[in-house]
């Protein structure tokens, strides 16, 4: 049983040792932005985080980013956003997710963030937090299917290279350089 005070489950095992970024969710959207927090325009943000414009305005499209926007309609990106920019980089780079699997991604970390704030909310029953300790482990749960899919179809391909190479390998030992026959 956890209390107050303690550690829930999801506080210790986030994907690839990462806390979440808010964003989308709204925990702590541009939109919400500090009145100090520095506010870059498009340009800027997509130069400082090493993506296109258009990637920008694309992750917005499919809701994985949410910036502010100036009465005018400009875009303006805070540090929270760049932070998430980086993680989605992060997980089409190191884990080969598409898009939409990394706005499940998201969206599960997002709700994390959430939990953790309720959890540790003095006000939260023992109950309350069992029942979000939980939520959180089926949302890890989650977020494993997903990476150990991939995984999976990454140990397919090595097993597929590791033939091809062998029997490269084969061909090279057998002296044989003659060309097969089509």
């Amino acid at each position: 049983m956890w209390t107050a005070g303690t550690t829930p489950p999801g506080e210790v095992a986030e994907p690839m040792g990462t806390t979440p970024v808010p964003g989308a969710a709204g925990l702590a959207s541009a939109g919400q932005a500090g009145q100090d927090e520095e506010l870059l325009g498009i340009g800027a943000a997509a130069a400082r985080v090493g993506v296109s414009e258009r990637a920008l305005r694309y992750y917005q499209q499919l809701g994985l980013l949410v910036p502010a926007c100036t009465p005018g309609g400009l875009r303006r990106y805070s540090q929270p956003d760049l932070a998430r920019v980086a993680r989605i980089r992060e997980l089409q780079t190191l884990l080969g997710l598409n898009l939409d699997e990394i706005a499940i991604v998201l969206r599960n970390e997002d709700r994390m963030a959430q939990i953790r704030l309720t959890y540790h909310d003095e006000r939260t029953s023992d109950e309350e937090r069992r029942r979000l300790t939980r939520e959180c482990m089926d949302l890890q749960q989650s977020l494993r299917v997903t990476v150990e899919a991939k995984r999976a179809a990454l140990e397919s391909f090595l097993a597929d290279l590791d033939a091809r190479i062998r029997r490269a390998e084969d061909l090279l030992a057998s002296g044989d350089s003659a060309r097969p026959s089509r």
